[in-house]
């Protein structure tokens, strides 16, 4: 199993069609093939000292392998996500996990 998380941080200047701008670029990537699971997230409403909540969304996808994230990777699809929607977010950061 191969866990991708990625976190998107937003101005907080970005507008709510910014907002719908990048959760419609996440729903795109949910048609590629070697996602097993996947899931678009937002800050849940916990509120603890080592809760990071300052990000604006989150996209989490499952694969069998690395072998397959590696092709997600290189997927048209995701390609175009991040040449049409990186001018969304001011930060990323993401955790890869086996």
């Amino acid at each position: 199993m191969f866990i991708h998380h990625v976190f998107f941080y937003m101005s907080p200047e970005a507008t709510a069609a910014d907002q719908a701008a990048l959760r419609a670029g996440l729903e795109t990537l949910t048609a590629i093939e070697a996602i097993q699971q996947w899931h678009i997230g937002v800050p849940a409403p916990t509120d603890r000292p080592v809760i990071e909540r300052g990000y604006t969304f989150s996209w989490l996808s499952i694969f069998a392998d690395g072998a397959a994230e590696e092709v997600y990777q290189k997927h048209p699809i995701h390609l175009d996500f991040v040449k049409n929607c990186a001018h969304l977010w001011t930060k990323v950061v993401i955790y890869d996990a086996i």
